[in-house]
């Protein structure tokens, strides 16, 4: 095991041969967005291309440490696992974190559950990245993606194109403070919380080309729906979203997805992940309205285990539990 300073592209290709489940998340893109933000970021190599890309993070509620859709490890060695969070817990002792938040890509399973719990681990009161989602197998046809669709969601991709809905898709400084903007509206309509325009621009700067800005216009060129696609990988991501008024009635985001689901699969990649979606049975969760719109899309629904915490200190984890039990309840998480 080893502290890495210089996270690469070509590291990250070895790693992405072994862990073919990881994301962006994990990525030397996403290390550079967060160096962009001044977050100190850590990686750790464990051997064999096991990885973690390690985030401290200075809250009013105290320091953590954060490891989003990691670490990316062999999850059936035992022995290898008990090593690695001693060596996860050192680090963040060195650093001063009152604790540690991470979310594997393990599937929502009891035997995964007990793995975690085996560790010291204890489930979360806030999530950690998508943990319901939808996941597109774009290695089918465009023929079978279009038949595994919901009819009516079929249908709304046909109408779509009937209108004259076009997308265009762009990475230029300019759309990105035009998707900050509408998304700012949104996010009042909605009552969400959306990034601030720091966090998009470190995004298109740190993934360059693969962060995309997708926008679906009526024929006269009104805007109607934007997305942010970001793309790592063998999957690309539905990362953020934001609408006009229009799209209410027209269906602009129905085009967006299909044309991105398109292009992704054109480039070569092999999912398509539509990154959040309603856990079952919580009709008042943030994510409730846009739940049938992304089924529709014919994916398989993936639910990973919820995010897990390490306790470094006791007393500072707890002052931390009040402030964050306050804080999903308040926005209906």
């Amino acid at each position: 095991m080893n502290s890495k300073t210089d996270f690469t592209a070509k590291d990250w290709g070895k790693i992405l041969k072994k862990h073919t489940e990881a994301n962006f998340l994990q990525s030397p893109s996403y290390a550079k967005m967060n160096e962009l933000l001044g977050e100190k970021i850590l990686t750790e190599d464990f051997g064999e291309n096991n990885h973690a890309l390690m985030i401290i993070r200075d809250a009013k509620r105290g320091r953590y440490m954060e490891i989003p859709c990691g670490p990316l490890l062999d999850w059936d060695k035992k022995d290898d696992l008990k090593k690695i969070f001693a060596r996860i817990k050192e680090i963040a002792k060195a650093e001063k974190c009152v604790f540690v938040r991470l979310r594997p890509q393990l599937d929502m399973t009891s035997s995964n559950m007990k793995i975690l719990a085996g560790l010291g681990l204890s489930e979360s009161p806030m999530h950690l990245a998508a943990e319901h989602t939808v996941m597109i197998d774009l290695t089918n046809s465009e023929e079978q993606l279009l038949a595994n669709m919901r009819r009516q969601t079929r249908y709304e991709v046909r109408r779509a194109d009937k209108l004259g809905i076009k997308v265009i898709c762009d990475n230029s400084e300019e759309i990105f403070k035009e998707f900050h903007r509408v998304q700012a509206e949104t996010a009042k309509r909605q009552g969400f919380v959306p990034p601030n325009s720091k966090t998009l621009m470190a995004e298109r700067e740190a993934f360059g080309e693969n962060a995309r800005i997708y926008v679906a216009e009526t024929a006269e060129g009104e805007k109607i729906a934007y997305g942010l696609i970001i793309r790592d990988g063998y999957e690309g991501d539905y990362y953020e979203a934001a609408s006009t008024e229009l799209n209410r009635k027209l269906p602009g985001a129905y085009a967006l997805l299909w044309q991105a689901m398109q292009d992704l699969k054109k480039d070569g990649f092999k999912r398509f992940n539509l990154w959040g979606i309603a856990p079952p049975g919580q009709p008042n969760h943030r994510y409730a309205g846009v739940t049938t719109f992304k089924t529709g899309f014919g994916g398989s629904v993936v639910e990973y285990v919820p995010a897990h915490d390490m306790v470094i200190s006791r007393m500072g984890y707890l002052k931390d539990l009040v402030v964050e039990k306050a804080r999903k309840k308040r926005r209906h998480l």
